[in-house]
């Protein structure tokens, strides 16, 4: 059985009303999950797969990713 992961909080609404547009967003959160998915996985694999998307999407909305500094 393949594992259903679904994206809750922070809510995409309030992401987009954030950074201003859903282009940029999605731009920001996948190259940050990238950058995270790298270090995540640059050592041994892990036993607990991260959810690198969550965690891009909740550090762009605590402000830790900024459009146009980044």
């Amino acid at each position: 059985m393949e594992k259903e992961y679904i994206m809750m909080e922070p809510p995409i609404d309030d992401l987009v009303e954030k950074v201003g547009n859903k282009f940029l967003l999605t731009c920001l959160i996948a190259k940050r999950a990238k950058e995270l998915s790298n270090e995540y996985f640059a050592g041994e694999p892990q036993e607990k797969d991260p959810k690198v998307i969550s965690i891009a999407a909740q550090e762009v909305m605590d402000g830790k990713i900024i459009s146009g500094r980044y």
